[in-house]
């Protein structure tokens, strides 16, 4: 019996590798036989770096780089096994969890700290990058990270921009001569997971900028900056990328990196699961067990579990899903591939008590499963 344990993260409670080894043990209460292949995955959020790592075998490295508001953050990233690609969250260093709420500021914060992790993958000679940009506290167009990639950002007088996004109503002209030449000879792919244009009703300032603690004059402010912003980067670029699906994801910074380097934007967990060569390991496996924080009619729509499910389907492996929780509209996972989903409280408790519990309720969950699944094979 082969059993590939591939969930996501629980957020907020245990990593997507805790996950897989809390899931592991319940198996192998039941199971003891049982070859268990633990596979942690990621969407390209929180998590991608760890879930790559651990599963390819890489290391994971520190910077000391610029946070949203200039604040120094200690950042991690990793580089997979394959020794030449570097995996990074742009959450870890431009993120919103980095900042107390009353301290987000859409106007000023700024996507430096990304483009300087970028910049030790290149100085580390990596010729491919995979980066997350889903969290980010950001509304700057992704200026900042490619400042510090080299781009300037320059006034009317010729003089540098301070960062955020609302400089970038004086932005009069952009300078590319300074731009690291090894971007171009870089393969970026991108996990992204939205379809938001740069500007407009439905872009970056409108649709995430409230999150991020803008008001709504604040959201009209960064949408005109944009705005002013994309026209010129597409006049010194030659790119149009206002309009592109993802361009106004994490503040913009979709545009910057379809702006300034050969970045492709994808599903997350399309390229998650391309990179731990998931189709291999499942193509033998007798059943797949997945699973998040929280299973509900989002999961449908190319979360983790799903793009598991996807997968584990064209192979006829049968999905379970084991998640903290089922909200509305679980059952739309089911035309996913996914055959059965289970919440792991095994009776009423509240949330905070469940989160502080993650690990041994996913794992007694776990062992229940396993133990309903050993009463269906013995059934006559």
């Amino acid at each position: 019996m082969r059993v590939i344990v591939a969930p996501d993260s629980f957020k907020g409670s245990i990593s997507a590798l805790a996950a897989a080894e809390a899931i592991e043990e319940g198996v192998l209460r039941v199971f003891p036989q049982a070859e268990i292949v633990k596979i942690p995955i990621a969407d390209g959020g929180e998590g991608t770096v760890e879930a790559l790592v651990s599963a390819t075998k890489g290391t994971c490295r520190a910077a000391t780089v610029s946070g949203p508001l200039g604040d120094p953050v200690n950042a991690v990233w990793g580089i997979l096994g394959d020794g030449r690609t570097a995996v990074i969250e742009m959450a870890a260093s431009s993120g919103l969890p980095l900042l107390p709420p009353e301290r987000r500021d859409p106007l000023r914060a700024s996507t430096l700290g990304t483009g300087q992790m970028l910049k030790k993958a290149l100085d580390a000679g990596l010729s491919r990058l995979i980066m997350g940009i889903g969290g980010s506290a950001t509304n700057d167009g992704g200026a900042g990270f490619a400042a510090a990639l080299g781009v300037r950002f320059l006034d009317a007088a010729g003089k540098d921009l301070p960062s955020g996004g609302a400089a970038l109503a004086g932005l009069h002209s952009i300078d590319l001569s300074g731009l690291d030449p090894r971007v171009a000879h870089m393969e970026i792919m991108v996990a992204c997971d939205v379809d938001n244009p740069l500007c407009g009703p439905h872009g970056a300032s409108a649709v995430f900028g409230p999150q991020k603690g803008a008001t709504a004059d604040m959201v009209r402010e960064l949408d005109d900056a944009l705005v002013h912003y994309g026209r010129i980067a597409a006049e010194v670029t030659g790119r149009r990328v206002m309009e592109s699906p993802g361009a106004g994801a994490a503040g913009g910074l979709g545009a910057a990196l379809l702006y300034f380097t050969p970045a492709r934007l994808r599903p997350g967990i399309e390229i998650v699961m391309e990179t731990l060569d998931f189709r291999s390991a499942v193509s033998a496996a007798s059943l797949v067990i997945t699973g998040e924080g929280n299973t509900d009619f989002q999961t449908a729509y190319g979360k983790g579990p799903a793009g598991v499910a996807k997968i584990a389907r064209q192979y006829d492996v049968p999905v379970i899903c084991l998640s903290g929780g089922l909200g509305k509209g679980y059952q739309e996972v089911y035309a996913q591939g996914i055959d059965a989903a289970c919440a792991c409280p095994p009776g009423p408790m509240t949330l905070e008590a469940c989160m502080a519990a993650g690990r041994e309720q996913v794992t007694e969950a776990a062992e229940r499963l396993c133990r309903v699944i050993r009463v269906g094979r013995t059934m006559k």
